[in-house]
């Protein structure tokens, strides 16, 4: 039996711009910085507390987010990399070799990044915290002025709380 998947967004107007927060059910399973093309998207609501964490995290009061997530998007490799990510702790960085590493092949850093470029939940899946071996951004799929805005929120609040 086929079942067609409902898929709806919101929009939150972050620091960044507007984000389109994209559900399947009580799902999230996209974050977009452009507004979702797809004919079968209507507008919905999202959860509001998925809305209170995401102020919060703007406002560097918040590094963990609770809204269950799904990919319905991805092969087998880029979730391997994207779960990863969720291994880097707040306000800190790891190298695009890190995790190439940490998901038993070292040599395939390019496929990191494309996978990367991929990840569909930028800020919960925290690919903005990857960067080039030499400390130098590299890349970012909605722009390197947008990754190095989030990397200071979260340094910024980790100072913080580190000094608590």
């Amino acid at each position: 039996m086929n079942q067609k998947i409902s898929v709806y967004y919101d929009i939150y107007d972050s620091p960044l711009g507007l984000l389109y927060l994209i559900y399947s059910g009580d799902f999230l399973t996209g974050i977009s910085f452009e507004k979702p093309s797809h004919v079968a998207f209507r507008r919905g609501t999202a959860s509001v507390n998925f809305i209170k964490e995401l102020a919060l995290y703007f406002k560097g009061q918040n590094s963990k987010f609770s809204q269950k997530i799904n990919f319905l998007t991805g092969t087998d490799f880029e979730k391997k990399v994207w779960a990863v990510l969720r291994e880097i702790p707040f306000g800190e960085t790891r190298t695009y070799k890190w995790v190439a590493e940490k998901i038993g092949n070292s040599s395939a850093v390019r496929a990191v990044g494309r996978a990367l470029s991929k990840n569909p939940l930028p800020v919960i899946i925290p690919c903005h915290r990857v960067i080039e071996s030499d400390g130098s951004l590299g890349g970012y799929s909605s722009g390197v002025n947008v990754k190095k805005r989030l990397l200071e929120i979260e340094y910024y609040a980790k100072m913080k709380f580190d000094n608590e």
